[in-house]
């Protein structure tokens, strides 16, 4: 899959702009507007681990939690897009967790 091959180039890209050790387990996610209402996003770290199973919350602007789930075993998640603005976290922990708001989502 096409997000796949992305999530490893950004992988890779941070492997090289971070040298310290500190460092090698940094959070990656790209998400993906589908054309067709739904968003999906792949996850995973810079150290190659993967995602599955790390928890996703989809959040209004004033902090509800308007959806919430899992990366699937395949580290994906998708939503059907909610009305308005709207913010998808990546939540794997303190110090692990990456925030997209829906308006930086393309196709």
């Amino acid at each position: 899959m096409i997000l796949r091959g992305t999530i490893t180039f950004l992988a890779i890209a941070v492997l090289f702009c971070v040298g310290s050790a500190a460092w090698a387990h940094t959070p990656l996610m790209l998400c993906m507007d589908n054309g067709d209402n739904s968003v999906t996003c792949q996850g995973g770290f810079s150290d190659g681990s993967s995602a599955a199973g790390v928890v996703m919350r989809i959040k209004s602007p004033d902090g509800r939690v308007l959806q919430e789930g899992r990366m699937d075993d395949s580290a994906e998640f998708t939503f059907m897009k909610p009305r308005g603005d709207f913010l998808v976290v990546f939540d794997a922990g303190p110090e692990h967790q990456l925030r997209v708001p829906g308006r930086q989502i393309g196709q």
